[in-house]
């Protein structure tokens, strides 16, 4: 059983440019489809919202010193489209510009790689008015965006990906209705899966224009869909829902088709030469993973699909997510087999939500996260022993920050922030990854 990471290793961490920046009407950043439907009374746990957030626009050097004292390699930031173009097109801010400026040059300062992700949820309110993600000019737009902001930062940062979990994006805010937009409906979910889609491919060919010695991919969230019974429903169930999450993204990306249950629907919203132009070789392949499910017929979902909630007595996550680590390594398998081939892997998000209570003398010791780490990494060796190419890990996240409809009722981070004062403490979890990503072996059972 190995307990060390392969020579050049790359360890790093994950933050969501809304979920942490704050600063929302400040120096000149556009309203997001996330400030407006967090403004909305009942859709946010506690009517909480991202105006502050762990006002990482002000505090981003305090952040950059954590991260060189926790001793990562890499740190993944998304950069906000409405503060670098305020109504999505048109004329670019620059002072949201230059923030990324001093934020990408200080990581660097501080012996860190900046990567890139170009859209995290955060849509300019003002593309949503011309139809968001159902507008196929949104595609075009949003290559736009892609070529401003690697013509401003490209020449320092290497890695980029044009979206992060494109699939939550889309079914979430567009099919269950319960992130922003807030639009529920079947059509709606297909067409926001197209036009992302279109979004990748036509911001990979700008991207590759300006700069030719980028490395570009795409963030995908894998959950493996398993049927709750074996009743033909719950099966069919499973399988579709396994197209929409897992495949309705890496597909027609990386082969040029979409999965087999999605093809018949989706012939009506396809134009001819879109999957020409979304099939975009990357040069590597990132992903995400946290859990996995169990699949029910549900009459009453868009389509049809439910999951079910976890059984009784199963260990899991604040978030009532399955801690199954042995899932993760099965999914890196399968990625391999399916989508990545010889394409280096990387984890970009990877982590747990636990209560994390700040005792007298000021310490935070987060056991259960360490102890998910521990097993979740364990799972990505056993994944390289069994010849997946993964070549670095991201933990979700650097910091506590705003878990969209959860607001800040969930805790991800390696560091505490106390919400009220803005102050950061590193919590045990900090330590511990700290000690792997500098070097120290991995204690297994």
């Amino acid at each position: 059983m190995a307990t060390s990471f392969p020579d050049g290793f790359l360890w790093g961490a994950s933050t969501a440019a809304y979920q942490i920046e704050g600063a929302v009407a400040e120096d000149g950043r556009g309203v997001s489809i996330w400030d407006t439907f967090s403004h909305l009374p009942g859709k946010i746990c506690g009517d909480d919202n991202g105006d502050v957030a762990c006002d990482h626009y002000h505090r981003w050097p305090q952040d950059v010193a954590l991260m060189r004292e926790l001793g990562i390699g890499a740190y993944r930031l998304s950069t906000a489209w409405p503060r670098i173009l305020p109504e999505g097109r048109g004329r670019p801010n620059e002072k949201g510009l230059e923030f990324y400026d001093r934020l990408v040059d200080a990581i660097m300062a501080a012996d860190i790689e900046p990567w890139i992700c170009l859209y995290h949820w955060d849509l300019p309110q003002a593309l949503e008015d011309r139809g968001g993600w159902q507008n196929r000019d949104v595609a075009s737009w949003f290559a736009d965006y892609a070529h401003l902001t690697v013509r401003r930062l490209g020449d320092r940062v290497k890695h980029w990906a044009t979206f992060n979990e494109p699939n939550a994006a889309s079914f979430k805010g567009y099919c269950e209705g319960d992130h922003a937009p807030g639009i529920r409906g079947r059509v709606t979910a297909l067409r926001a899966i197209h036009v992302m889609n279109l979004a990748h491919g036509l911001g990979v060919e700008a991207m590759r224009s300006e700069r030719a010695d980028l490395l570009i991919g795409n963030i995908y969230n894998f959950h493996p869909r398993e049927p709750a019974s074996e009743h033909e429903e719950d099966e069919a169930a499973a399988l579709l829902l396994d197209a929409l999450w897992n495949r309705a993204f890496p597909d027609p990306q990386i082969h040029g088709h979409y999965p087999e249950p999605l093809v018949a629907e989706l012939e009506q919203i396809i134009e001819p030469g879109d999957l020409d132009i979304i099939r975009q070789k990357p040069d590597y392949f990132a992903i995400n993973h946290y859990t996995r499910t169990r699949v029910r017929h549900d009459p009453d979902h868009p389509f049809q699909v439910g999951v079910l909630p976890v059984s009784s007595g199963t260990p899991v996550t604040e978030m009532g997510w399955e801690i199954a680590p042995g899932a993760f390594r099965s999914v890196l398998i399968e990625v391999k087999e399916r989508y990545s081939g010889d394409l280096p892997i990387y984890i970009l998000e990877n982590g747990a939500a636990f209560h994390d209570q700040v005792e007298a003398d000021d310490r935070i010791r987060d056991v259960r996260r360490i102890a998910y780490l521990r097993d979740y990494l364990g799972a990505v060796l056993d994944a390289v022993e069994a010849g997946v190419s993964v070549r670095g890990y991201f933990v979700w996240s650097l910091l506590d920050n705003f878990e969209w409809v959860l607001g800040y009722s969930r805790r991800f981070g390696l560091v505490h922030v106390d919400y009220a004062t803005l102050e950061r403490r590193p919590k045990d979890s900090f330590h511990f990854y700290a000690e792997i990503a500098q070097g120290a072996a991995l204690e297994r059972e």
